[in-house]
């Protein structure tokens, strides 16, 4: 029976999972029920199952380690969307329950993947692991900080640094700590204390931690070329490693802006009448994370001037109105060129390639050549126009 088993899908769960398998022609062949608990008799209960046979695996919380043990055990693994299956219950009327769930999966079709996702390895999910430690340590050691904010606040004292945890505030602090300084009270004192120990602990080991992401990044061949983007430093570039994952699973660089968050899309519907569109926002199917990387370096090449700074004039104005969007036109410029530095493998210019074919120009002595930092507001444009050589001449 075992052998005219085409396909099984297994809804999987905190403590246990459900499987079904199917023949090449639909028919339910078996429903098995596997425990978790029990890791050893977990994977001899999966090696009885044909080798080579593929399983549609649920993407939900926890799914790495069953694809793990079901590659173990010689088994194919394929991932499902979890939003686009419960769409595809819904339509059909069927309720949802732990049984139902695992025939769903077994029915999908392996010629037409539409509900197919993409199965991470274990390399980029391991980069993945580091990444979401350092950034659950950054958002404790913000809290903690928040919470040394509030002690000073409740006991009416303020500091008139501007950095309370840089070394003129740290000194502040101290004396506040001092053994004879009465202006806090001693309960106060030592919740203060221990918030300052338990902030020093979380910064070593958010030290500790970016130091292995940097020996990690330095072996990624990818990483240079990312760097060499102006507003991208290390904790970018290992972020946008670790989300993006391998990057040849993404056809375009629109795949790619897509995937990162960054493409308005609008709702619109019935006649338009000239106004704006309603509705428009960025997708949010995707890696929020990524798209925050990409926003966040867009700030920095903005910073930086150039190409990018021109983009984000253009779009708001000199930095007049709509700012938020035109740092997310950055950003998706900023994938775009990305990805072209990836797949091409090469470093980042601010002059443009020298197209095929295309002599150089030639450049005329004593010539006032435009500033490309500096451009006009709204336009877009050099700050010195092209017109002027022209009235110069008449």
């Amino acid at each position: 029976m075992r052998a005219k088993v085409a396909q099984i899908g297994l809804d999987g769960h905190r403590t246990f999972s459900n499987a079904t398998a199917r023949d090449s022609e639909g028919r339910v062949m078996w429903r098995q029920r596997l425990e978790h608990a029990d890791r050893p008799a977990l994977a001899e209960q999966l090696r009885q199952w044909p080798a080579g046979t593929p399983v549609l695996l649920e993407a939900t919380f926890g799914w790495g380690w069953m694809s793990d043990e079901l590659a173990d055990a010689e088994l194919e693994p394929y991932l499902v969307s979890s939003k686009k299956v419960a769409a595809w219950r819904d339509a059909r009327g069927i309720a949802k329950s732990n049984r139902t769930d695992a025939d769903l999966l077994s029915e999908l079709e392996m010629s037409r993947r539409w509900w197919e996702v993409w199965l991470a390895p274990v390399e980029v999910r391991d980069q993945r692991e580091w990444l979401r430690y350092r950034m659950t340590l950054v958002a404790l050691s913000t809290g903690v900080k928040n919470r040394i904010h509030a002690v000073l606040h409740r006991h009416g004292i303020v500091n008139e640094e501007s950095d309370l945890f840089g070394r003129s505030g740290r000194q502040f602090l101290k004396l506040l700590m001092a053994p004879g300084d009465a202006t806090l009270r001693d309960s106060a004192r030592a919740v203060l204390s221990g918030y300052l120990k338990l902030l020093e602990q979380l910064r070593r080991q958010i030290a500790a931690v970016t130091r292995e992401l940097r020996r990690q990044l330095q072996r990624h061949p990818a990483a240079g070329r990312l760097r060499s983007l102006p507003g991208i430093a290390w904790i970018l570039a290992y972020t946008i490693v670790a989300e993006v994952g391998r990057i040849e699973r993404f056809p375009s660089a629109k795949h790619l802006a897509s995937y990162s968050l960054l493409v308005p899309r609008s709702y619109d519907s019935g006649d338009d009448d000239g106004s704006d569109p309603h509705g428009r926002h960025v997708g949010h199917a995707g890696r929020r994370t990524l798209k925050w990387a990409w926003i966040e370096a867009a700030h920095g090449a903005v910073r930086s001037g150039g190409r990018f700074r021109v983009i984000f004039d253009r779009h708001s104005d000199g930095g007049k109105k709509n700012r938020g969007r035109a740092y997310i036109a950055v950003a998706h410029e900023l994938c775009r060129v990305a990805y072209s530095l990836w797949k091409q493998d090469r470093d980042w210019s601010e002059k443009p390639p020298q197209r095929p074919g295309q002599r150089p120009a030639k450049r005329r002595p004593g010539k006032r050549q435009p500033d490309q930092r500096r451009t006009r507001p709204g336009t877009g444009q050099p700050e010195f126009p092209m017109v002027g050589a022209l009235t110069t001449n008449s």
